[in-house]
């Protein structure tokens, strides 16, 4: 199979990737090739990625460039379908797929800014085949301050992620949450360094049932998560029949008090710390 790598090496124009989303690209895209698909890329610059897709994904391939710069125009000459305009407006998104129709691939090279990402990702999602992928790449900006970037923020495009995977386990029945737009269209989120990679299959998108084999649970089955605080505790209380009134109500107390409760979250404090190190 034909390595991105290699082919970005040879390509006929300039090109700007990091090195890292070669291997990815390889594992993502090896089932589009030689198929007759269809990928979007904003942001193509002198258009040396253009012409990397298009040897990547094989002749049948359609590859469609976004710009703001209206240089970008001239690659047309090349086969390549181009249009120019602003990634973090509706309207434009709008009229671009209602002349392109659905596409396969959606790769988010442009501005790099919170809008500008997450206007690319929503504006798009209806509009991308089951199977079918939305990368954003350069998201390190979501933790850049400098170049405009003003991040981390509540806004960021990492965070606004975080409110996406929860919109996934909507479909979990434990939730207890309708299932909404994004629930419905996107499968799992990948993220990887700079690399985010979002999947999108309504079909997949299902709602889960908790299922057992056919054994049958055993009577003396007890759930523990919970009793963690009380069996410390019970050296205190050793001499306290575990049937008594007592027990019980001291059990009570140290699955719910907030003294612990406070404790757990210092702890977890701690190792959300050690990630900021």
């Amino acid at each position: 199979m034909k390595k991105i790598a290699d082919i970005f090496k040879s390509a006929p124009k300039s090109i700007i990737k990091f090195d890292n989303y070669f291997e990815i690209y390889d594992r993502i895209f090896s089932k589009f090739i030689n198929k007759k698909i269809t990928l979007v890329e904003v942001g193509i610059g002198f258009g040396g990625s253009l012409f990397m897709w298009k040897s990547f994904f094989g002749e049948d391939s359609r590859i469609i460039g976004i710009d703001l710069n209206p240089e970008a125009k001239k690659l047309e000459e090349h086969g390549f379908e181009i249009f120019i305009g602003d990634q973090s407006d509706p309207k434009f998104w709008e009229n671009f797929y209602n002349h392109v129709g659905k596409i396969d691939i959606l790769i988010d090279d442009g501005g790099h800014r919170n809008l500008q990402q997450i206007s690319s990702l929503v504006e798009s999602i209806n509009y991308i085949n089951d199977n079918g992928l939305i990368i954003i790449e350069d998201t390190h900006t979501s933790f850049m301050r400098k170049k405009g970037f003003k991040n981390p923020s509540k806004y960021s495009f990492i965070n606004y992620c975080v409110r996406l995977i929860e919109n996934i386990h909507r479909r979990n029945p434990l939730v207890e949450k309708e299932n909404n737009f994004f629930s419905k269209k996107i499968y799992s989120i990948e993220f990887f360094n700079s690399l985010t990679v979002i999947n999108i299959d309504s079909k997949r998108c299902q709602n889960s049932s908790s299922i057992k084999n056919d054994l049958d649970i055993k009577n003396w089955f007890t759930d523990y998560r919970h009793e963690g605080y009380y069996i410390k505790s019970k050296k205190f209380f050793s001499r306290i029949s575990n049937n008594s009134l007592f027990n019980r109500v001291i059990r009570k107390i140290f699955h719910r008090n907030l003294f612990f409760s406070m404790h757990e979250k210092y702890r977890i404090k701690k190792y959300i710390n050690k990630t900021k190190e």
